[in-house]
């Protein structure tokens, strides 16, 4: 009898977990999975305005993506996407691990700051975007503002409107933007870091160099590349903040991959090419996926 009424509790705990998840398994599906098979099948086809209409959807295999590698624009995009990830990464991992270290140590004010610093990642793209564009205006920019009375230009720069100043504006914007995400995931590592470790190692004499590149970074490990990883993803798909400041744009100076898709499928209504776009953006960051999971795995092997 306790065994048939044990049952009956599991069962009954299986169906509220099963009810609990079936909304969201849903969404997923019809909002996720059904857009992502939608999008693969249409790159394998020849689907603009005419034929989308029509309903004429005509399997062409690797032609779309033969066609798009063979562009110009598309290498120029897929370069740029990964030289604005580059540099982001170099730059805002570090700070970010700076001001991790720093606000990890106790002092006045320091909790209050720490909050302060996280507005940045907590304000939505778009409005970042915005703010930015304005601040890097030639004419009335408070970037040039600032850079004129500090005596480092002596006259106003275009930014938005020459490629290599462009790329630097965005650049900027998203570091500003993801230091404080490298921060706030750091920082919550450091806190689970045990103390007498780093006590033994001092009264042994190691200083305090020694203890960051023998002790903390070790221990960060796995902190670390997932801070690196995810950083990646969030910085190679960048779509509204380069779509924001400046379209792409002066020519294909800051055309990103996913400004690429927008522009083919919903500026020139060539879906499947914009499709196609999407699809090898889709599979470089499965690839930065799996290669994650395998590191993943691998340090929780060791351990």
């Amino acid at each position: 009898m306790k065994k048939v009424k044990r049952k009956s509790y599991y069962d009954k705990r299986k169906l509220i977990v099963f009810a609990f998840v079936l909304p969201a398994a849903i969404y997923m599906f019809l909002m996720i999975i059904i857009p992502i098979i939608n999008n693969i099948v249409m790159g394998f086809q020849n689907v603009d305005l005419m034929n989308f209409a029509k309903g004429e959807k005509k399997f062409i295999g690797f032609d779309m993506y033969k066609k798009i590698f063979q562009n110009s624009t598309f290498r120029i995009a897929l370069k740029n996407t990964i030289s604005y990830t580059f540099w982001c990464l170099v730059f805002q991992f570090p700070l970010g691990f700076a001001m991790a270290l720093f606000f990890s140590k106790k002092f006045k004010l320091s909790q209050f700051l720490r909050g302060l610093t996280v507005i940045a990642w907590v304000l939505p793209m778009i409005a970042v975007a915005g703010v930015f564009k304005y601040m890097f205006n030639g004419d009335i920019g408070i970037i040039n503002h600032l850079l004129v009375n500090l005596k480092i230009i002596k006259e106003p720069i275009k930014w938005l409107a020459y490629g290599d100043s462009a790329m630097t504006a965005i650049i900027i914007a998203n570091i500003w933007k993801g230091v404080p995400f490298n921060m706030i995931l750091l920082s919550a590592a450091l806190t689970t870091l045990p103390t007498d470790v780093f006590e033994a190692a001092s009264i042994d004499g190691a200083n305090t160099v020694k203890r960051f590149f023998y002790i903390t970074v070790p221990l960060l490990k796995p902190a670390i590349i997932s801070v690196l990883t995810l950083g990646f993803i969030y910085t190679f798909k960048v779509f509204d903040l380069s779509y924001v400041m400046t379209g792409g744009g002066p020519g294909s100076a800051t055309e990103m991959l996913s400004t690429l898709a927008y522009r083919y499928s919903f500026s020139e209504y060539n879906f499947s090419q914009g499709s196609a776009v999407a699809n090898v953006l889709f599979i470089l960051l499965m690839v930065v996926g799996i290669f994650y999971i395998s590191l993943v795995n691998k340090e929780e092997s060791n351990n």
